[in-house]
């Protein structure tokens, strides 16, 4: 993984300059690996996916499933921190990524999923279903804790932990997703 993730930095500064690179983390052995969408602010400081307020939903899914942090791989569609800046305060504020983003990093999102081989891929978010599936039609309100198989990869798409902290009303039915994971795994 060292020589990808190398080798992802040294590509991504030539198209992206000195941006940090928010590089998967957990084990390469994982059975199971959680793609979310991009790094937010927090993830940037840190280098690590999942450790904003997201990451806090994320340790609770983890308990619910049953699952330590240490046991799965997690990371992003994209790799570095999309954002624009606020024309309120003029500071960063996140983005959806963007075409040339999505063109560097889907490849190499799927050349990871190659290389970590999980049995199981959760995906977070509409965003990483889309990109995980290569099909943007397919919504995360009409498939979310159902498990899909494409392409000889099991998936199982949940909304992202990050929606559930804008939108209260989706609280109950990621718990019960949450709990039909755990009955799969």
């Amino acid at each position: 993984m060292n020589d990808f993730n190398k080798r992802m930095e040294e590509e991504s500064r030539k198209i992206f300059g000195e941006r940090k690179v928010v590089f998967g983390d957990g084990s390469i052995n994982a059975q199971i690996m959680l793609i979310g969408e991009a790094p937010g602010s927090e993830e940037e400081k840190q280098g690590r996916p999942f450790v904003g307020k997201a990451g806090k939903n994320l340790d609770e899914f983890l308990k619910i499933v049953e699952l330590d942090r240490e046991d799965i791989y997690i990371s992003n569609v994209c790799k570095i921190r999309p954002f624009k800046l606020s024309k309120k305060t003029g500071k960063p504020i996140n983005r959806a990524p963007n075409r040339d983003e999505l063109d560097f990093f889907v490849p190499l999102l799927h050349e990871e999923i190659k290389i970590v081989k999980p049995k199981l891929i959760v995906t977070l978010g509409n965003f990483a279903l889309n990109y995980v599936l290569m099909d943007r039609s397919v919504k995360i309100g009409e498939c979310h804790g159902r498990l899909i198989k494409k392409d000889g990869m099991k998936i199982f798409p949940l909304y992202h932990p990050a929606s559930v902290i804008y939108d209260r009303s989706k609280g109950p039915v990621y718990i019960e997703d949450l709990h039909r994971l755990r009955e799969i795994l």
